[in-house]
C-alpha cells in the first residue's frame, strides 16, 4: 500500500489534501457550532464565478475564488446590517446570483474557444496538483491558521452565548466578519482538492464526527483536523486503488468515518446505559 505513495504527483496530492484538512477541520467546527453550512454552500457556488473570471483574465483560479469569496462575505456582512431580510434569504440571493453569473462567464469563455473541463473545478483534481499550487496552498493555510488562532477564543465565546460575549467585550461583528473571510480563503484552498461542490461536506462532516468524542470546543477543533486528515488519506488511497474520482472519494471516506463513529458511539452509550 505504501508503494501507492511512491510517485511525486501522489505525494503532492497528499500534501495538498492534508493542507486543506488542517484548516477545514478547525473552521468546520465553528461552521457546525454556528450553523453556517448554508454560508459554506453560498461560497462554493460563488467559487464557480471566481474560477471563470480568473480563467478569462488568465490568472490562477485559486486567486479568483478567494477574491470572489471575500466579495461575497463583504456583501453579506453589509446586507445583514440592514436587517430587512433574513440571512438565509440573503444567502440564497447571493448564492444563485453568483452561480448564474459563473455559468454565463463560463459559456462566454467557451464560445471564445477555451477548452475548459468544469468537472475538475466542480469535484476537484487533486492528482493534478503542481508544486506552484502547493506553495500557494500552504501559504494560505499558514495565514488562515494564524488568524484563526487569534480569534478562536472569541469564536467559542460567541458560539456559546453571543449576548454574553458582547458583555465580555468581544467585538462580535468584527470576529464574524473575519471568520467569513477565512472561510472564503478555505474554499479557495479546497478548489484543487474536492472542488467547489464538495467543500461544505469536508467542512461539516469531520467536525460532526469530532463532536461525538470531544469534551471541549478546543478538543473538537483538534479532533476535526485529525478526522479530516484521515479522510484525505483514506480517500486518496481509495482513488488510487479503485480509480475513483479523488474529491468525491475523500468526502465518502469522511462520511464513512462519521457513520462508523456514530454506530460505535451509540453502542458505547447503550452499553453504558
Amino acid at each position: 500500500m505504501l508503494s501507492l505513495f511512491s510517485d511525486s504527483f501522489v505525494l503532492y496530492a497528499l500534501a495538498a489534501g492534508l493542507a486543506l484538512a488542517l484548516v477545514a477541520g478547525p473552521l468546520g467546527s465553528v461552521v457546525v457550532w454556528r450553523r453556517m453550512a448554508y454560508f459554506g454552500d453560498t461560497l462554493a457556488h460563488a467559487a464557480l464565478l471566481g474560477v471563470a473570471l480568473a480563467i478569462a483574465a488568465e490568472q490562477l483560479p485559486m486567486l479568483g475564488v478567494g477574491l470572489i469569496g471575500i466579495i461575497i462575505a463583504v456583501l453579506l456582512f453589509l446586507l445583514e446590517k440592514q436587517k430587512s431580510l433574513s440571512s438565509d434569504t440573503l444567502l440564497g440571493i447571493l448564492s444563485h446570483t453568483a452561480l448564474a453569473l459563473g455559468l454565463i462567464v463560463f459559456a462566454s469563455i467557451q464560445a471564445r474557444g477555451f477548452n475548459i473541463s468544469l468537472m475538475a473545478y466542480l469535484f476537484g483534481d487533486l492528482l493534478a496538483v503542481t508544486p506552484r499550487d502547493l506553495v500557494l496552498m500552504f501559504a494560505s493555510v499558514v495565514v488562515i491558521l494564524a488568524v484563526f488562532s487569534r480569534i478562536m477564543n472569541a469564536l467559542i465565546s460567541i458560539s456559546i452565548n453571543e449576548d454574553l460575549a458582547r458583555v465580555d467585550g468581544v467585538a462580535v461583528e468584527t470576529v464574524r466578519f473575519v471568520f467569513m473571510i477565512l472561510l472564503a480563503l478555505v474554499v479557495a484552498v479546497a478548489l484543487k482538492v474536492v472542488g467547489v461542490l464538495l467543500i461544505t461536506a469536508l467542512l461539516i462532516i469531520p467536525a460532526a464526527t469530532a463532536r461525538l468524542y470531544a469534551r471541549s470546543p478546543k478538543q473538537m477543533v483538534l479532533l476535526s483536523a485529525i478526522v479530516a486528515s484521515l479522510a484525505v488519506v483514506l480517500g486518496l488511497l481509495a482513488s488510487l486503488q479503485w480509480d475513483w474520482p479523488t474529491g468525491p472519494a475523500i468526502v465518502v471516506a469522511a462520511a464513512g468515518l462519521f457513520f462508523v463513529s456514530r454506530l460505535l458511539f451509540a453502542r458505547v452509550v447503550a452499553g453504558g446505559g
